[in-house]
């Protein structure tokens, strides 16, 4: 486990004292992906800096495991930290080695042995999908590939814990996806911690358990990754996943307008449905039962996190009001949530 206990950051300038991290509580559990999502600034950066011991907090205090890292110094330090893989933005990787030597490198700086490190490497390459490609050089490969080098060599020394600090941006949307599913397999078949760095709410959505959303230094808002989509109440979280999801799901007032102008007659129904909901036969079920309402669907989406669907629905619907309380009454039963939004 990772607890991070009332640390702030403070650094000293010429201009004065500017803190990059303020007060912030957080319990990342063995096993899972925990995403730190945050605008330039907001002190991500700093943050992970003082995870892998490279900054000391100003005050509070960083566990890993038990071991409090703001207490360790020299060869403390450096033993904690072999055991905390990086991988960076840009790689990072050493242009006159090939991927295998790349992979070795932290085991030669760690003193294993030839033999063992090259076997070692192997594995990983075999591991993150570069089988075929241990002789190239990092100029010989594409930008997926050379992250899929930095996943490896950051696993090279069976870290407890591995920092993705913005490893997907500088990756076009498709090999962004595959370096997440990479990671995601990692995590599932190594049961390792991840903490996921990122300006992305994409990366977030698709395979972390936890998010912590920072702003200004500060932990604004955190939860499951469910729980954040579902109903993110700061509007700085609202705004990350508006990016990613439909902003009905964050904001109907953006929309609303439109659709009443679009749509004016009859009832404006929004629907919010969360998990196994998103498989209901909503629709035909109303229409079944109903069979005086007319019901179109004009607008919807479905987004996968890794606790399950979310999704919303707008439906617009004429009939009688007996019938349009039923299957209001029907929705209710079904534990969708249901607003009306507009009623002619």
């Amino acid at each position: 486990m990772i607890e991070f206990k009332n640390v702030t950051k403070t650094f000293t300038t010429k201009d004065g004292d500017v803190t990059a991290v303020s007060d912030v509580n957080l319990n990342i559990d063995d096993g899972e992906i925990y995403g730190i999502v945050g605008y330039s600034g907001a002190g991500k950066s700093t943050l992970t800096r003082m995870l892998n011991g490279l900054e000391t907090p100003t005050s509070g205090e960083i566990d890993i495991n038990g071991d409090p890292i703001t207490a360790l110094s020299g060869p403390e330090l450096r033993k904690k930290r072999q055991k905390i893989g990086m991988i960076f933005q840009h790689f990072n990787l050493l242009w006159s080695r090939t991927v295998i030597q790349n992979i070795m490198f932290p085991l030669e700086v760690a003193g294993v042995s030839r033999s063992d490190r090259k076997k070692k490497a192997q594995h990983l390459v075999d591991l993150v999908g570069l089988t075929g490609r241990e002789h190239s050089y990092p100029s010989e490969l594409s930008g997926g590939q050379k992250q899929r080098v930095g996943v490896a060599r950051a696993l090279a020394n069976d870290p407890e814990i591995l920092i993705s600090d913005e490893a997907t941006s500088a990756l076009d949307p498709q090999t962004t996806d595959e370096v997440l599913d990479l990671l995601l397999e990692i995590n599932k078949k190594m049961n390792l911690s991840i903490v996921l760095i990122t300006h992305e709410m994409h990366a977030i959505r698709k395979i972390c358990d936890h998010v912590a959303v920072m702003d200004d230094g500060k932990v604004v808002e955190q939860g499951t990754v469910f729980n954040v989509f579902r109903n993110p109440k700061k509007q700085i979280t609202k705004r990350f996943v508006s990016e990613e999801v439909d902003p009905a799901l964050t904001d109907t007032n953006s929309i609303v307008e439109d659709l009443i102008k679009s749509y004016p007659d009859g009832t404006i129904v929004q629907l919010v449905f969360h998990g196994d909901q998103a498989k209901l036969p909503i629709v035909s079920e109303m229409i079944h039962k109903f069979p005086k309402l007319e019901v179109s669907i004009i607008e919807g989406s479905i987004h996968q996190t890794q606790e399950g669907s979310i999704g919303s629905l707008y439906l617009q619907i004429n009939g009688d009001k007996e019938s349009l309380d039923g299957a209001l009454d029907l929705l209710k039963k079904m534990h969708v949530e249901t607003e009306v939004i507009h009623h002619d």
